[in-house]
């Protein structure tokens, strides 16, 4: 067996307008997607427990170490989504360098940042939508609203997770254009909110809480100091999680060798922004030792004059929400096309609907699997893995442009990643840090996701895959 087989490069390059879907997204449509999965809820629960537990006032550090990860990978993404304008994002860029059997690991790798992160947030999203029904005096149902597994709780199924998955995937199918122009408006409401926030706290900042800006070490790998610092960074990287979103949709974005590098890097910039000046508005209102709390944000409105606030903080939650399983169903749906036209998953899948030129069969099998996911499980269950599956697609893409300027130096490139091989380097640095920093649970959890994965390939990719027809 051929375990690194691979297609030549020529045939994974097409020409200027050959593709099956409608191109119909601009450089700005592409930052806004970016920012639509990149801004989620993580930035108004994570920023306060990494805080607490992890980084202190220095959690401004972290969010840069961490934004510095991602704009190096970010780099290196865009020289290949420039140069592969193809979707399938970077299990396409793994086919091209290392082969069938890396490009199949890193698809099914996805699975973990894109289905199973849909699902972990639609759950999120439910728990959101009652408590903003509560707030209003609508009561719901409890047994609507949760697994039959969770614990604490007699649920049937998790209700609102289902309909909010549903009425996104209908959105999808009904063709990209759509899609962006809701998520555009999801955006919109929730950067208002979040600058809002950013504004209207500034004036009631108590600069002592920034004193100790780096808390000693507990003595406690991870616990304050800079193995604090280095270990919120991994935790927050949650939060930076979906610029890579942006190059599953280049087949559908009208000029990709020149708008896929923008969106990548615009949305990677404007997100870091957001999220330094948030996080340093945070623990200037409110002591990082009292921010260990499911809503730490709601604590720190309670520091200044606009309780009112809160209500709106809810709405950009779910806002946030909803743009980040949009755009996580987008992107899968976009790898799982270029895997089934691969022939390593049924190449049935790959069909488009004839009307709306979107991968709709795709779309349901995704409904089905998340939709389930989070309507039935809960949330402690479908979680945790979606950080350290990302990293590890991360440092596979960095190490692919250099394999590709070392094999293909002539080739044609669109955008370069500058100042290679230094910017690869730091990518890798930086993003193995954040990977050891997670812990020894979330690697025996990465390992087994990815050997389920290797027997699937064996016995049924590798024979079905087109390259063994091929042969």
């Amino acid at each position: 067996m051929n375990w690194f087989r691979r297609k030549p490069l020529d045939q994974l390059i097409p020409e200027e307008n050959e593709t099956h879907f409608v191109r119909a997204l601009s450089a700005p449509q592409l930052i806004v997607f970016g920012i639509g999965v990149i801004i989620g809820a993580g930035l108004f629960s994570i920023t306060g427990i990494a805080a607490a537990e992890n980084a202190g006032p220095a959690i401004l550090i972290s969010f840069l170490i961490a934004g510095l990860g991602s704009c190096f990978a970010g780099l290196c993404y865009s020289e290949l989504a420039a140069m592969i304008p193809l979707s399938g994002s970077a299990y396409t860029y793994a086919y091209a360098t290392f082969g069938e059997l890396i490009a199949w690991i890193l698809g099914w790798d996805l699975i973990l940042e894109y289905a199973v992160g849909a699902a972990t947030v639609s759950i999120s999203w439910s728990a959101y939508f009652i408590s903003l029904l509560e707030d209003f005096g609508i009561p719901f149902p409890k047994y609507l609203a949760s697994s039959p597994w969770q614990h604490h709780e007699e649920g049937l199924i998790n209700l609102p997770a289902l309909v909010i998955t549903t009425l996104l995937t209908f959105l999808i199918i009904f063709g990209i254009k759509q899609a962006a122009r809701f998520n555009s408006f999801m955006v919109a409401l929730k950067v208002i909110i979040i600058i809002s926030f950013i504004l209207l706290g500034f004036p009631y900042i108590n600069y002592n809480n920034f004193v100790p800006f780096i808390p000693d070490n507990t003595g406690v790998f991870g616990e304050f100091g800079w193995s604090g610092i280095f270990k919120g960074a991994g935790v927050i990287f949650f939060a930076y999680i979906g610029f890579d979103a942006v190059s599953t949709v280049a087949q559908e974005t009208k000029n990709p060798r020149r708008d896929l590098p923008i969106g990548i890097m615009g949305s990677l910039g404007v997100s870091t922004l957001l999220y330094i000046l948030f996080a340093f508005v945070l623990t200037g209102l409110v002591n990082y030792t009292e921010l260990s709390t499911a809503a730490p944000v709601a604590l720190a409105i309670d520091h200044t004059p606009y309780t009112w606030l809160k209500y709106f903080i809810k709405i950009a939650i779910l806002a946030g929400f909803s743009s980040v399983i949009l755009v996580l169903l987008v992107g899968q749906s976009r790898i799982f096309y270029t895997m089934a036209k691969d022939g390593l998953i049924p190449q049935a899948l790959s069909r488009l609907h004839p009307k709306f030129k979107t991968p709709w069969l795709i779309n349901w099998l995704l409904l089905i699997l998340t939709g389930t996911f989070g309507a039935f499980l809960p949330i402690s269950v479908v979680g945790h893995m979606t950080s350290i599956g990302t990293l590890f697609a991360f440092i596979v893409v960095t190490l692919g442009v250099c394999v590709l300027r070392y094999e293909f130096p002539k080739i044609r490139r669109p955008f370069k990643t500058p100042f290679l091989p230094f910017v690869a380097f730091m990518s890798l640095l930086t993003c193995g840090l954040m990977m050891l920093s997670l812990g020894a649970s979330n690697w025996i959890r990465l390992i087994v996701w990815l050997i389920i994965g290797l027997f699937i390939y064996v016995f049924y990719g590798y024979k079905h895959s087109i390259l063994s027809k091929n042969e």
